[in-house]
C-alpha cells in the first residue's frame, strides 16, 4: 500500500509496471500536501532530508534514469553537479516548481515506455565505481525506478509524520487518491482513521496549500 494499485490488463506487463512506479510517485507528492514552503524545506528527523528535497532528488535520478535508457549520456561534471544538489532546491525551486518537474518527467517516461516494441529492449549502463555497468532491459530499468522511489517515500512518510504527525493514509485520503474505507468492517468505528484515531480530533493545522496534489 498505500494506495490499491489496479490489476493491469491481462499481459500487459509495461501497464502494470508504469502503475506501480505512478504509485510510489504518489507517495512522495502526496507527502508535501498542506504544507508551507518552510515545512516543505524543514529536515525535522534524524537526517538531513527534507520533503522538497527528496522530490527533487527522486525527479533527478528518474530524469538520469531516462536519459541513460535512451542512451543519452551527460558528462562527469554534468552527473557529478546534478548530484550533488539533488536533495537541496534552490530559492527558485518552490513545491509548485517540483512538483510540475515530478509530473512532466513522469509524462516522458511513459511516453517513452509506452513507443517500445518490448520490454525486452536494451540499454547500456556506463561503468562506475560501484558496480562495472553493462547491458540492461527497459524492465530492470523500471524496476530499478520503482525501488528508488518506494525507499524515499518511505523516507518522506518519516519525514513528513516528524511535521504534523499525519501518516501516509491520511495523506492518501485528504488528497482524494483513494477513498476512505469503511474502519467499521476491520472492527473499527465510522470516523476513524487507520490508526483508531477519531478524524475530528486531528485539528486545522492552519496549514496552507502549497503542497496539495
Amino acid at each position: 500500500m498505500p494506495v490499491v494499485v489496479k490489476a493491469e490488463q491481462h499481459g500487459d506487463e509495461r501497464g502494470a509496471l508504469l502503475a506501480y512506479l505512478e504509485a510510489q510517485r504518489g507517495g512522495v507528492r502526496r507527502a508535501l500536501h498542506g504544507l508551507t514552503e518552510e515545512q516543505a524545506r524543514s529536515a525535522p528527523a534524524a537526517s538531513e532530508l527534507s520533503l522538497a528535497g527528496l522530490l527533487k532528488h527522486v525527479t533527478v535520478v528518474e530524469s538520469g534514469w531516462l536519459r541513460t535508457f535512451r542512451g543519452i549520456e551527460a558528462t562527469e561534471e554534468e552527473k557529478k553537479a546534478e548530484w550533488e544538489h539533488s536533495f537541496a532546491p534552490s530559492t527558485e525551486e518552490t513545491v509548485e516548481v517540483l512538483l510540475e518537474r515530478s509530473e512532466r518527467i513522469a509524462a516522458e517516461t511513459e511516453k517513452a515506455v509506452g513507443e517500445l516494441s518490448s520490454l525486452d529492449e536494451t540499454f547500456v549502463v556506463p561503468p562506475a565505481p560501484w558496480d562495472k555497468g553493462g547491458e540492461f532491459s527497459w524492465r530492470w530499468g523500471l524496476l530499478h525506478l520503482i525501488e528508488e522511489y518506494a525507499r524515499h517515500a518511505g523516507h518522506a512518510d518519516i519525514v513528513r509524520e516528524t511535521i504534523d504527525g499525519k501518516g501516509a493514509f491520511d495523506l492518501v485520503f485528504e488528497t482524494g487518491a483513494m477513498p476512505e474505507p469503511d474502519w467499521s468492517a476491520f472492527g473499527g468505528e465510522a470516523g476513524q482513521d487507520d490508526t483508531g484515531q477519531d478524524d475530528t480530533e486531528q485539528g486545522d493545522t492552519g496549514q496552507d496549500d502549497a503542497g496539495r496534489r
